[in-house]
């Protein structure tokens, strides 16, 4: 609420002055006549309404909002929801609770909405950066259906699987990327250090080299050498990657390969189906409409390449085609779900089917993600073994000839 300082006159004729809390200055005004006081002027304090937005900093540098933090809110607005405490009033609360500056700003904003009479939704919609399209519009829905606590636990309970899901992500992909950050660290040092030693004692003896030698000395030799234009080689091609991903034909390409990643590709393809089927089972439960569910979910799989097909999904399904039907044409899931989607369909329990779909994904992504580094490690073998084999054909074998030809 804002601040308003007024000037009143009593009942007794005496002057007044101070400030109130209210929503406007007509609420400042029925406060005071309520206390017998004549309103004479009635001004809106900008600075302290402003203090709480003002007060933060918001730069380039300041952390971006964790999924955590969202987990928190959702939770946190359930609860508060469920008590029957007013909307503007649990919003403020928590913009004065919580750690993240950037969520903080936004639910102050929220709140300012909330204040101009806008609905919780719509002030949500006008930060995308921080509530997505499904947030937005499961909080929608709870509005209109007066289950706003429920939709807030739905949200919460979705958000919280997408958190363990990344988190096993990263858990099981940690391993394998200090190995290969170990082995670029031996690549240069290797290159920059020792072959150089042994390309002095080799010049030395200028006996003839073998290729692998010839090939191991020209590589130092331009690490040693042109390490700039390599630098320079790597960050423009990193630039021009991070360019052409951004644009909708490189991320619609680089999202279909992901899927056909050897090893991975199978594990982001059920991560996605299963935040598939969690979310549109979470619109369908909340009372979405089939076709604006799909248009959701679409967003909320965040692979351009899937929500490609779920769009034709939804395009079939306004020609008058089945749920199961198009399922089947869109060649994205597994017989298995394409049964219990059918099945749903039937019995007119497609969100509670699809629940258990994303349950059976989910199930599917934890054991592979679980057993993923006893599958990688093999090729990180192979690596390893391939530089061991390279450098001593390359070093060891001009060596053993020189000791050869010497004792010769």
């Amino acid at each position: 609420m804002a601040q308003f300082s007024y000037k009143a006159r009593k009942s007794t004729g005496e002057m007044a002055t101070g400030v109130l809390e209210a929503s406007d200055a007509k609420a400042v005004a029925q406060i005071l006549f309520g206390r017998n006081f004549i309103p004479l002027e009635i001004i809106e304090n900008q600075e302290a309404d402003s203090t709480n937005t003002s007060e933060l900093k918001i730069s380039l540098f300041t952390p971006s909002i964790k999924l955590d933090d969202l987990v928190i809110f959702s939770r946190q607005m359930f609860s508060l929801a469920k008590s029957g405490i007013p909307i503007l009033r649990a919003v403020k609360g928590l913009a004065d609770t919580t750690n993240s500056k950037r969520l903080q700003a936004a639910l102050f904003d929220v709140a300012d909405q909330l204040e101009r009479g806008r609905t919780l939704s719509s002030a949500l919609n006008k930060h995308p950066t921080v509530f997505n399209k499904l947030f937005v519009s499961m909080v929608h829905v709870g509005e209109n259906t007066g289950k706003l606590d429920e939709a807030f636990n739905q949200l919460s309970f979705y958000l919280e699987r997408e958190l363990e899901t990344r988190k096993q992500i990263k858990s099981a992909t940690r391993y394998p990327m200090f190995v290969l950050i170990a082995i670029v660290i031996a690549m240069v040092i290797m290159n920059m250090v020792v072959i150089p030693i042994f390309a002095d004692m080799f010049k030395s003896f200028g006996a003839e080299l073998p290729l692998m030698t010839k090939v191991l000395l020209a590589t130092s030799e331009f690490f040693m050498t042109k390490w700039h234009y390599l630098l320079v080689g790597i960050g423009l091609m990193v630039y021009m990657i991070y360019r052409y991903l951004q644009t909708e034909n490189g991320r619609y390409k680089w999202d279909r390969a992901k899927i056909r990643l050897p090893v991975v590709g199978s594990i982001f393809e059920r991560t996605l189906l299963g935040r598939f089927a969690r979310s549109f089972s979470m619109m369908l439960v909340a009372g979405v409409p089939l076709t604006a569910g799909l248009n959701l979910v679409s967003e909320a799989v965040n692979n351009s390449f899937m929500a490609d097909r779920i769009l034709t999904m939804r395009k079939n399904i306004e020609k008058g085609e089945s749920l199961s039907r198009v399922a089947v044409s869109s060649q994205l899931f597994t017989p298995l779900v394409l049964q219990m989607i059918n099945v749903g369909e039937e019995t007119g329990r497609v969100d509670e089917l699809l629940s258990e779909a994303a349950e059976f994904y989910e199930r599917e992504v934890d054991y592979d993600l679980k057993s993923l580094t006893s599958k990688i490690e093999p090729i990180l073998i192979v690596i390893v073994a391939s530089m061991v084999l390279v450098l001593a054909l390359g070093i060891f074998t001009p060596m053993w000839d020189m000791m050869g030809a010497i004792k010769g």
